[in-house]
Parts: C-alpha cells; structure tokens; sequence
C-alpha cells in the first residue's frame, strides 16, 4: 500500500514539473531536430569511405571495396607527406601560438587602467575578422621579395630574404600570421576566466610579501589551469586535422613540399577528381586519429593530476 502512495505521488510530481516546465522542453525541439538532421544524419555517409562511389547509384547502392581506399592512401607517398607537414605545420602552432594568449590575458588583466585594457582587446581581436584570403594578401605585401620587410631588410643593407619561397621561412611566416588572426579569440576565453579567479588569493599572497610573477605562478596559473587544460585537450585533438583556406592561400608552387597538407591533399586527389569515397576515407581516418589523440592526452593530464574533459 505504502508503493502505490508513492507510486501515485511520484506521478503527480513528474505531472506538475512536466506542466510548468513544457515550454523548455517545447524550445528544446528545434536544436535536438537540427542536431539530428544536420549533425548525426550526415555521419551515415561515413560508408563511402569503404565502397566505390557512384554518384549515379548512390550511397547505399555503389559496390563495396572495403579498406581499399584506406590502402590506397597509406600507400601514397603524397598522402605521408602531407600527413608530416600538417603535423609540422599544427605542432608549431601549438608549441608557439598556444602560450601566447595565455601571456597577453595575464598581461592585460594585470594592467591598472582599464582603457588601455579594453582597447588593447579590441585591436588583438579585430584580425579574427579577417578571412584568410585578406591576410594572405598582407602576407604578400609585407614578406614578398619586393614587400615592406624586404625593403627595410635592403634599406640596412641585410639583404632580401625569400620569406614566401623558402619553406622555412615560410612555415615562420605562416606561424606568425596564424599567431596574430587567432590569439584575440584565445584571449577572450582565458580572461573570462581571469575575471572568475578569487582576487582575495592574490591579495593575501601580496600581504605575504609575494612579488607579482609569484603571484601570477603560484595563485593566477593555478586557478586558470582547468581552461588552459581542456584548450590544451581541444588543440592536441586537432593535430592532424587543419583549415583548407590558411595553407591554400598563403601557400604557392615554390613552397609546396612545406605547404601541401591533408586538407590540400583531399581538395585535389579527392574532391578536384571527384573521388569522393577516398575524400571521405581521409577524413575518417582524421576523426579517427584527432579522437585516439583526444582521449590519450586527457588520459596523460588527468596523469599529472589535472582535470581532463572526461
């Protein structure tokens, strides 16, 4: 008797919550039907990776090849070389571009005038804006043999350096323009959470005698190191994946054994020709790796005592 009561006042209260809260759940069918039909719907393709696509017969009715599109690819020596200079090309971001807006958050948030702050943030994150066809151009007009830095180089009697036909110097020039359209973006993220730290920690630390880069290494890092962590996951997870437009645009002919990477690699073995199939076996083997590479660099934080994202 006691069960049914609470059977029977158990669902009087999923009634009561359902009728005063139906509303959030009638505004949560659009992005669950949007998630569906644009986000998991899509993933069935996936199968082109493992059949001869036909786009006459279809997905489902193009004739299976198994792993041959798979085979074909690791057995390219185009396709491991563009696998080696995205990883080249992604390490050095990481390795450069990733501490950057950590430093500049910390500088700004310890800047006293307020103005300055804001107006500094703003002109770090107005190159955000900017697709990369702009900045490729920038990049042109700045670094060519005939550009701004060439001439000042020539002016002190350096001499021309070939910037965008040299593939070291390319891959610096490509690491500095990336740097500078992305780290406003990063910025954001690390000052919010700046602006949610204990300010009290770094007032005690000073009352102590702490100088303030102790107090930013041993009270400010600690308290942000969640954010930095789960960026840090986030970029690891992107090692072999990389933007078609940046490497594209700011690439040329000259530089093409630094420039070709998986995603000029796809464009014109894959899409170009219209080969769809091994298109889709590239980027499979992509997701696959980035999500071994996620999990395996979640597994080493939470090693090191961090929190991971799982």
């Amino acid at each position: 008797m006691a069960k049914q009561k609470a059977a029977v006042k158990e669902k009087k209260n999923v009634k009561t919550y359902l009728k005063n809260t139906w509303q959030l759940y009638a505004m949560l069918i659009i992005p669950v039907v949007y998630m569906i039909l644009f986000k998991y719907k899509p993933m069935l393709g996936v199968v082109v990776a493992f059949k001869k696509f036909n786009v006459f017969q279809g997905i489902w009715n193009s004739p299976w090849i198994g792993l041959a599109n798979f085979q074909e690819a690791f057995s390219s020596r185009d396709f491991w070389s563009a696998l080696a200079n995205t990883l080249i090309l992604n390490i050095g971001d990481l390795i450069i571009g990733f501490p950057i807006p950590i430093f500049l958050a910390i500088f700004l948030n310890e800047l006293k005038s307020s103005a300055v702050r804001k107006t500094t943030q703003t002109l770090l994150y107005l190159p955000n804006f900017l697709s990369w066809v702009i900045i490729a151009g920038i990049s042109t007009q700045l670094f060519s043999s005939s550009g701004l830095v060439n001439n000042l180089l020539n002016a002190m009697g350096i001499g021309t350096v070939n910037f965008l036909t040299n593939s070291f110097a390319w891959r610096i020039v490509y690491w500095f323009f990336g740097v500078w359209q992305g780290a406003g973006y990063s910025l954001i993220v690390y000052l919010a959470a700046l602006m949610a730290t204990d300010a009290s920690l770094g007032e005690a630390a000073y009352i102590d005698g702490a100088t303030r880069l102790q107090r930013i290494w041993y009270v400010t890092l600690p308290q942000i190191s969640s954010t930095i962590t789960v960026l840090l996951i986030m970029q690891v997870g992107k090692l072999v994946s990389i933007s078609f437009d940046r490497p594209y645009m700011m690439g040329n002919s000259l530089v093409r054994d630094a420039a070709d990477v998986i995603s000029t690699y796809v464009y014109s073995i894959g899409l170009a020709a219209g080969r769809f199939d091994f298109a889709t076996a590239v980027g499979l083997f992509q997701t696959v790796v980035g999500i071994v590479l996620v999990l395996s660099a979640n597994a080493v934080i939470k090693k090191m005592g961090q929190e991971g994202i799982v």
